[in-house]
C-alpha cells in the first residue's frame, strides 16, 4: 500500500498558491527535515487553512523576498497535507540550511498546545512516502528548527513529539 494513499495532499494549484518567481532543485536525496510550527492560531476548516497557506506565502514573497512560500510542505490540524515548495525544491525554511533538506511546517503555534494525533501521522506518512519515493534519504535526520538556529520554533508541544516520529521511522 502506498504509504501516502491516505493522507490527502492538496497541490498548490487547489490552495491558490501564486507562481515561484524562481526554483532551485534540491540535491537527491535529501538527507534531513526540519520540522516547523507557522505560529499562528490553526482554523482547522479547509478555506481558514488555504486563507492562511496564501498569507504566509505572501509574508514570504513580499515581506521577506523568497521566491515561494518557504517550506516544501504544510499539515492542517486535520491531516491535510499542503504543498509548498513540494519534493525536490530547495525550501528557504532554515537559513543555511535548506540545501540538503525538506521543511515541514505544522499550521498552528505549539508552545502551549498540542499538535493534533491527525497532523502527526499525516508527517510519518509524508515521510515514509519520502523515503519510498527515493525523496529523502533512508537513514535522514528529523530536527526542530531550533536544531539549527535561536528560536522556539517549532514549539515546545510539537519539538516534544519529534521522537515518537522519528521511532515510527526506524
Amino acid at each position: 500500500m502506498d504509504p501516502i494513499a491516505t493522507v490527502k495532499v492538496v497541490t498548490r494549484g487547489q490552495w491558490g498558491a501564486v507562481a515561484s518567481r524562481c526554483q532551485e532543485t534540491l540535491k537527491y536525496p535529501a538527507e534531513r527535515v526540519v520540522i516547523h510550527h507557522t505560529a499562528i492560531v490553526h482554523g482547522g476548516e479547509f478555506q481558514e487553512c488555504v486563507g492562511q497557506l496564501i498569507h504566509i506565502q505572501t509574508m514570504h514573497m513580499q515581506d521577506r523576498n523568497f521566491d515561494d512560500i518557504g517550506y516544501n510542505f504544510l499539515i492542517g490540524g486535520d491531516g491535510t497535507v499542503y504543498e509548498g515548495r513540494g519534493w525536490g525544491v530547495v525550501g528557504a525554511h532554515t537559513k543555511g540550511n535548506n540545501h540538503d533538506s525538506l521543511g515541514i511546517a505544522l499550521l498552528g503555534n505549539f508552545n502551549n498546545e498540542s499538535p493534533s494525533p491527525k497532523a502527526l501521522s499525516s508527517v510519518k506518512k509524508i515521510l515514509q512516502f519520502g523515503v519510498s519515493q527515493g525523496y529523502l534519504n533512508t537513514r535522514f535526520i528529523l530536527l526542530g528548527h531550533r536544531d539549527l538556529g535561536d528560536t522556539l520554533c517549532p514549539g515546545e508541544r510539537l519539538y516534544s513529539s519529534l521522537q515518537n516520529i522519528m521511532k515510527a521511522h526506524e
